[in-house]
């Protein structure tokens, strides 16, 4: 059954531009609204920029332009990085954009008349960087923000609160109600331990001390707190409260499904904030909030500020757009913590895409034009070997598709390989070399290079949503027709015969191993 389906990333925050950390979501991101669309999906993918808040405007005073040229000019960084890695969203949200900040205008507003907003007074640890008020037992005795451990600075201004404490237990309810609704559940539990039980606390949502964000209408010298301006990003993309809602009623209507991937150094105001936010907007929750890991460099957090970087730019320059997507989806499980190191980087490019996807296909090629000239025609009689094969394509076909509806992304890739893995050992099995010496073999062999073909186009098919390239030049080398490159064919293992096969240049390259991780060492913090 066909579903309407509305992922989006996180609004990154333009202060410095992005590196491969930020690529890692955007191209998972971008990989799952692919599947959906390609299984037939109606699919609305959103990214874009959280642009408002002190440390935009005191980036752009030090470099002497305004906050909106500081934004633009890396927006146009950030935009131009999407096109490299060939980023499908289908609109990109900027929070400075007349469209967002109406919404957010308008939602303070409806809050403050409600009562949800109250006027008072803040006082409290603040992180510049962070954009985040802490207690005192949060810091510690050595001020130190619990996000990003950084020195926190006392501050201390009028300022309007939400009544966070309202729906906190409407909040705890709808958790035991939904116990999907956060993965990694741990996540959820780290939420509610560190946060909730302690007492949640009312959400400052309005500062005074700097003018660079949504003013709020009722009160001029106070503008929107950073995290409630950027939260409505989902909606506001969607025409929320605009003349035209129709986006907002099919893809935040009852009968969609809402995925946020966010990162977990921002998983409190999607887990908690988020919510309540909503509640009190008397809207729908999201389906699932996805909070995956972070990318680290050398065990330690990907920072812009901190420049322990790598831009994905020249590695794409370098090794191809399709060889830098799938390391970015297949190194890390989706949802953990993992790292980048050029050893890593290197090495999966040659094991999987070299040695055992492009020589697969070398291989089969090779083999076909030698034993045939054209793909053979399928054969109804199959040995066991051959049936084997098939069985293992139905089990992969059917985990891949569960894996990718469930946000396993890595897992689905890695089952994908896999069944190219058996296919690199059934040439082994099968000795097609020797079934060609005996002419009584010859019906045996062609089902040996129908097979070979056949698992090479399911797995294209399936690798599409991440290889965007490379799936072309292997149905070239193998002459399949678009037909035969849909998803609706891919469980089809009578579909290949008489298919022309030409010999092409390698899908991928071998990396000398030495030359390549020196010079990946050399861009890191270059960017």
């Amino acid at each position: 059954m066909k579903e309407t389906f509305y992922i989006t990333t996180p609004i990154y925050y333009p202060s410095a531009k992005l590196h491969i950390g930020h690529a890692y979501c955007t191209t998972v991101a971008d990989t799952i609204a692919r599947f959906h669309r390609m299984i037939g999906d109606n699919t609305y993918f959103l990214t874009g920029t959280d642009e408002h808040g002190e440390k935009i405007q005191k980036n752009a005073e030090a470099k002497g332009v305004t906050p909106k040229e500081f934004v633009d000019d890396i927006v146009l960084g950030i935009k131009d990085l999407w096109k490299s890695l060939k980023i499908s969203n289908d609109d990109y949200i900027r929070t400075t954009e007349e469209r967002h900040e109406k919404v957010v205008q308008e939602v303070f507003s409806r809050f403050l008349k409600q009562g949800d907003i109250y006027l008072s007074e803040y006082e409290g640890w603040y992180c510049t960087p962070c954009e985040s008020f802490w207690t005192e037992s949060q810091v510690g005795e050595n001020h130190i923000c619990p996000d990003c451990k950084r020195p926190v600075h006392k501050a201390k201004e009028e300022a309007y609160f939400f009544r966070m404490s309202k729906y906190v237990d409407k909040l705890l309810k709808f958790y035991d109600e939904h116990p999907d609704f956060v993965t990694p559940e741990t996540r959820k539990t780290e939420m509610i331990n560190s946060f909730i039980k302690p007492g949640l606390e009312d959400l400052c949502v309005s500062r005074t001390t700097f003018t660079w964000g949504v003013k709020v209408k009722e009160n001029p010298k106070h503008v929107v707190y950073v995290w409630l301006d950027a939260l409505l990003n989902y909606i506001s993309a969607l025409g929320y409260l605009s003349s035209d809602t129709s986006k907002f009623d099919t893809f935040w209507g009852k009968d969609a499904k809402i995925v946020h991937l966010v990162g977990n150094d921002i998983s409190r105001f999607h887990v908690i904030y988020w919510p309540i936010f909503l509640m009190a907007l008397n809207l729908r929750m999201p389906d699932k909030i996805f909070v995956h890991g972070l990318l680290m460099m050398k065990d330690e957090k990907m920072s812009k500020s901190k420049g322990n970087v790598v831009s994905p730019n020249p590695l794409i320059e370098r090794y191809g757009l399709d060889a830098v997507r799938y390391y970015l989806v297949r190194e890390t499980i989706f949802g953990t913590d993992g790292s980048f190191t050029p050893e890593q980087f290197v090495s999966r490019i040659n094991v999987d895409l070299v040695n055992d996807f492009g020589n697969l296909l070398n291989r089969t090629v090779a083999m076909i034009i030698k034993y045939f000239g054209e793909i053979p025609p399928y054969q109804k009689e199959l040995t066991d070997i051959d049936k084997e094969l098939e069985i293992c394509g139905k089990n992969t076909i059917m985990l891949y598709q569960n894996y990718m509806q469930d946000l396993k992304v890595t897992e689905a890739i890695i089952e994908v390989m896999n069944y190219v893995k058996r296919a690199n050992k059934y040439i082994e099995e099968t000795k097609p070399w020797e079934l060609a010496r005996d002419e009584n073999k010859k019906t045996v062999l062609a089902s040996c290079m129908n097979h070979l073909a056949n698992t090479l186009r399911q797995s294209a098919i399936m690798l599409s949503p991440v290889l965007l390239e490379t799936p072309s030049k292997l149905y070239s080398q193998l002459g399949i027709e678009e037909k035969l490159q849909k998803w609706e064919t891919v469980s089809d293992f009578e579909c290949l015969g008489n298919q022309k096969v030409v010999k092409q240049d390698p899908l991928f390259p071998r990396l000398d191993a030495n030359i390549e991780i020196e010079y990946i060492k050399s861009l890191m913090g270059n960017i």
